[in-house]
């Protein structure tokens, strides 16, 4: 295990096994915490240090593979589907929607409730970027509700409310028209707390009956079926790495 005076090539074990296609950063620290991994047969600790080319990483006692090669697939989510790699409830994943879902991570989540675009990834540095509010990736939703989206209740939603684990705010609301369920609102958040635009709105007055994701940063939904993945394309990768501030990796 490394530690002070590590060698150049030493890194963070979380990035390690995202690199690897174990889980993404934030996960990877989830298992370390857990007591699932072991470097060279010692438990990890968090922000350990590990010289893949001399060290010895295992999960549940089974050694991690190789290294698996970066790529980012859109995925339009269904609902009732999790945006987790496993279940313990066994329900369905978003992984189980993929033809290959080797390294692939989901990036961020959509509750199970809702629906549309979320992305898979093997890139643990692309993933954090995307997810940390640093780098204002902003995302944007439709949603129908149950009560009317006057221009009180988008007020409130673009001036902020606050809700249990902080303050929330859109950075734009709009009514976009009606529909049989009820009317139809525009979102753009600049974060995605756990559940947060349906409590937002809920703050608001307005119960959400059905939420969709439209967009990631500079990526939109466009006419991908429901249920179904794609890669991204080079114009799209080169867009989304752009974003963060990262080189897109080459087509290999």
């Amino acid at each position: 295990m490394t530690r002070a005076g590590a060698p150049a090539a030493a890194e963070r074990l979380n990035r390690y096994l995202a690199r690897h296609g174990v889980a993404s950063r934030r996960g990877a620290d989830a298992l370390v915490e857990q007591g699932r991994v072991e470097v060279n047969g010692a438990p990890a600790a968090l922000g350990t240090l590990v010289d893949p080319g001399a060290d010895q990483v295992t999960v549940d006692g089974r050694p991690v593979g190789e290294e698996v090669p970066l790529r980012t697939l859109m995925l339009n989510k269904p609902p009732g589907v999790v945006s987790t790699r496993t279940d313990p409830q066994h329900r369905r994943t978003v992984l189980d929607l993929v033809d290959d879902p080797r390294g692939l991570n989901p990036v961020g989540r959509l509750d199970a409730d809702s629906r549309g675009l979320l992305l898979l990834s093997s890139d643990g540095d692309l993933a954090l970027r995307l997810t940390h509010p640093r780098y204002g990736i902003t995302k944007r939703y439709h949603a129908v509700v149950d009560g009317y989206a006057g221009p009180q209740a988008l007020r409130r939603i673009t001036e902020g409310v606050s809700l249990d684990d902080g303050p929330a705010r859109a950075l734009e609301a709009q009514r976009t028209g009606s529909t049989r369920a009820g009317d139809a609102v525009e979102v753009l958040m600049a974060e995605g707390r756990k559940r947060e635009v349906r409590r937002l709105l809920a703050a608001a007055g307005l119960r959400v009956v059905d939420l969709c994701r439209t967009a990631v940063g500079p990526l939109s939904l466009g006419h991908l079926r429901e249920g179904q993945a794609r890669p991204l394309t080079q114009a799209e990768l080169r867009a989304l790495y752009e974003a963060v501030g990262l080189t897109p990796p080459r087509r290999r």
